[in-house]
């Protein structure tokens, strides 16, 4: 099969076309994949940056978001059946059998979740981690009306979906945004105020909350500054690493695909409760400059496996 991996130490990601194709053991199911995403695990994956956390088992074959269809069933009996559409996150405890690649291996309880009808492939393999993701993070705060939530790092995957949940919930949005293109897009996701993290973030925020942030999304930025923010109730939720050994209103939070939140995901973008914004879709072969693009594009970068 073809996928995209990483050979040894210090490689970069390449495409290679004769890896064998896994085999689903008891409490598996090989999905035959065709949509991915770019998320930002997997481009400190790409990079090396994992070492010391995660065991590269090489040749690693990289991606964490995953949709396509059930292919085959490791076990005697499963939740799923051959031909089933599905969609999720590749969960292991180390890198080795990802998602950017024709197929993969998967447990069939914890991670993946039918597709629901009117939810297609391509929007649902760039659903899995950043929506789940967004969800634990937005309950960590848990915003309601009357509650304004600062969102920094907006324009990202987690960020766009953050935006919409906040403000689903009731909550005034502030959004870290650019002006011009960045701006526009927080804006269309339905936040109500845009700061520029470029200049003076803090008088922005008070400018527009002078009482202090209900609560913040800590997605990217300076969590220290970001807390620095919060009304004296606030809560702060973080995906990178700020948590209460840093600050007592702080919630560390690492996305958790249940079958539960995956099926809410998925029946909110089939209601038109959220969309899943990306800005360009790459094949399997261009993954390598699709990383090279991650990092200033708004909302997802999908990926097609054909």
């Amino acid at each position: 099969m073809r996928a995209i991996t990483l050979d040894a130490e210090g490689a970069a990601p390449t495409l290679r076309d004769d890896l064998a194709r896994p085999s689903p053991g008891p409490g598996e199911v090989l999905v035959r994949v065709r949509a991915s995403s770019i998320n930002g695990f997997d481009k400190k994956a790409a990079a090396g940056m994992m070492r010391g956390a995660m065991e590269y088992r090489f040749p690693v074959v990289l991606g964490k978001d995953f949709a396509g269809e059930v292919e085959a069933i490791g076990g005697a009996t499963s939740p799923f059946r051959v031909g089933d559409p599905v969609f999720g996150v590749v969960m292991r405890s180390y890198l080795g059998d990802g998602a950017w690649a024709e197929y993969l291996t998967a447990g069939d309880q914890y991670g993946i979740s039918r597709l629901p009808q009117g939810l297609d492939l391509s929007t649902a393999g760039a659903l899995g981690l950043a929506g789940t993701t967004a969800l634990d993070a937005l309950e960590a705060v848990a915003p309601g009306p009357g509650d304004t939530v600062l969102i920094a790092g907006a324009t990202g995957g987690v960020g766009a979906l953050a935006v919409q949940y906040a403000r689903t919930a009731g909550a005034r949005v502030i959004a870290t945004a650019r002006p011009g293109a960045a701006k526009d897009f927080v804006q269309e996701l339905g936040a109500a105020e845009v700061v520029d993290y470029t200049g003076d973030l803090a008088a922005q925020v008070r400018a527009v909350a002078p009482g202090g942030v209900s609560a913040v999304v800590h997605l990217a930025g300076d969590g220290a500054q970001l807390a620095g923010l919060l009304a004296p109730d606030g809560r702060l939720a973080s995906t990178i690493g700020f948590g209460p050994d840093q600050h007592p209103a702080a919630t560390s939070i690492m996305g958790n695909p249940t079958a539960e939140t995956l099926d809410r995901l998925a029946g909110d973008v089939v209601a038109g409760r959220v969309r899943v914004p990306s800005s360009r879709r790459y094949d399997l072969a261009e993954v390598p400059q699709a990383l090279a693009d991650f990092g200033g594009a708004l909302g997802k970068l999908a990926v097609t496996v054909p």
